[in-house]
Formats: structure tokens, sequence, C-alpha cells
């Protein structure tokens, strides 16, 4: 399903020259009438859990209106959103969003699965997210449609964020079921940055390689995977990917048969990839598989400073 994604520009351009104060603003022309009590009852205990969890975490102060304008079934449980959003909302690739429902108390913490580059192309992000009875999720399943408007409030110290005057590095990126959304936003990211350097001859941004790990059940539950597999046609000197199913059942298809591999990801694979002057690694999935991989990772030699993750809950 689809929408026109401009639409919230014109309805917010009264905002856009608006400094981060005025995020209570923004929230009263999404929720209309009555949302001071909606914000007050937002910010009760009862469902603090998200944010309770990120506290730590660095967020902006400005909570942004956004519409759904787009909504695809990525896989039989992961739904992925198209949201348009104000002028002013920007973020960086790895980071996440305090999604707020209106008349739903809890509050959501999704991470972008977009890259920064379509959001200054087309003025929207995207989202995926995975069925849960938790509200926020289980809301965007069961209730969420085109033109549904919620409001968003970015945040997180996990991303991928270079200057063109940085040294180049070569990325480690090792995802686990839908942790694979800000590794994907990541990935997205580099490719966008690959294409001005090549545009600019190399005079914009050190770009390194690429390699994604990615773990899943099976093929079906692998998220973003034809258009993993076209980056690295694209890039086939800086990308690649293994896909690691650990139960798969159904034959797997032929375009992805290269690219998959029977088991849990290895620390052969690992050590395949390591340069410690020079791989930096994003981790995202259950706790215990990255705790798991970043103590492999610090055995083979790379420096703990190197190892950036995000655990989701």
């Amino acid at each position: 399903m689809s929408a026109p994604c401009w639409f919230i520009r014109s309805a917010a351009r009264s905002l856009s020259r608006q400094s981060p104060a005025t995020a209570p603003l923004c929230w009263r022309l999404l929720l209309g009438p009555g949302s001071a009590n909606s914000r007050r009852s937002m910010s009760s205990k009862r469902q603090m859990d998200h944010l309770e969890r990120t506290a730590s975490n660095y967020r902006q102060n400005a909570l942004y209106p956004a519409q759904v304008c787009g909504i695809v079934d990525e896989s039989e449980t992961v739904k992925r959103l198209r949201l348009a959003v104000h002028p002013d909302f920007s973020f960086k690739a790895g980071q996440w969003v305090d999604f707020f429902i209106p008349g739903v108390e809890k509050v959501g913490g999704f991470s972008m699965c977009s890259s920064p580059g379509l959001l200054q192309r087309e003025g929207v992000v995207e989202l995926a997210v995975k069925y849960t009875t938790h509200p926020p999720a289980h809301w965007i399943h069961t209730v969420c449609a085109v033109g549904s408007r919620v409001a968003m409030r970015v945040g997180g110290n996990f991303y991928f964020d270079p200057l063109p005057s940085d040294p180049s590095a070569d990325l480690l990126l090792v995802a686990g079921g839908v942790g694979i959304n800000p590794l994907y936003s990541i990935l997205l990211h580099t490719s966008d940055l690959l294409r001005l350097s090549r545009s600019s001859g190399g005079r914009d941004y050190r770009v390194g390689s690429a390699h994604l790990c990615y773990s899943a059940k099976n093929t079906q539950e692998l998220l973003f995977k034809s258009s993993i597999v076209e980056k690295c046609a694209e890039f086939p000197d800086k990308f690649s990917c293994n896909f690691h199913v650990t139960q798969q059942r159904a034959e797997v298809e032929p375009r992805l048969q290269p690219f998959v591999k029977s088991g849990r990801i290895t620390e052969e694979e690992l050590q395949a990839k390591v340069d410690p002057q020079r791989t930096l690694c994003y981790l995202c999935g259950p706790p215990p598989m990255i705790e798991a991989i970043s103590n492999t990772l610090m055995g083979l030699g790379l420096p703990k400073d190197r190892i950036l993750f995000e655990k989701w809950w």
C-alpha cells in the first residue's frame, strides 16, 4: 500500500524554522485537541520500558510528527513502514526512534532500516517491525494503515557517520534476526558514500570494504536479502555477505545459494575479516550473541573500542 509522501512537508512547513524546543508544538499539531492529556499519560511509569532501557543513551529533544505513507510485508512476521517526516527530522545511519502512537500508552523503540540519503532525497524514513504482543508493535501489525499519524524522536549512540576527512575503515557488520535493521541502514549509507566518492573521483569520503554476517532461523526470515545481494553485485570489490541459517528445512533458492551457510557465524569467518588496524565492527542482535561475538573478536585482536554494539530486547 502507498500514498503520497510529500504531504507532511507542506503540513509541517510552518514548523521548519522552529528550534528543538518546539517539540510540544509538533505534538499538538499531530494529535489535535486533547493532546496535552495524551502526552501526560505517555509519561506515566506504566509505559517506560523502552525509555528506561535507553535512558542513558543520547536522544534528541525534538519530537516530530510523521505520517505512514507505505506498508509492505517484509516477511511473514515483519512489516516495513514508510513514513513521511517533518523537514527538520534527521538521523545517523544505525540510530533508532522513540515511536509515539496516539491512544497507545507504551512508547515503541525501532531502528531505522533506511539510509539518511533516502531521507534527503525523498523526505521519508523506513522502519521494519517484527510482530509481538508489545502494544506499539501490535498496533503496527493490526491497526496501522496508510495515513496513520504518529510522532518520532531520534536517539542512540550506535551509528556510522564518517566525515570526508576520516581515514578509511573496513566494516564488519554482524546481525542476528531483526538486529539487521540498523546494520542495513549502515550498509545503505555506505553504498551512498561509495557513489559520492566515485562521482567525485575519490575526493569525497574514503570508503573501505563492508562484510555482512547475518544469522536467522531460515531464509524466509532474512530481511532485505534481495537488496543485500544486489548491493554485493553493484559493488563486488567492496561488499560481501554470508547469510547464516540455523533451522533451514526448505531448499535454498538458487540466487541465494552462493551466500547461504548452514549454522552459526564461525570464528574462522570473523578471523578472515578482522584487521585490528582497519576493521570497525558493528553488532546488533540478541544479547547472548553479542557477548559471544564480542569475546571472539577481542580474542582475534580487535580492540574493544572498535567493537560497537546495540542489544535489542
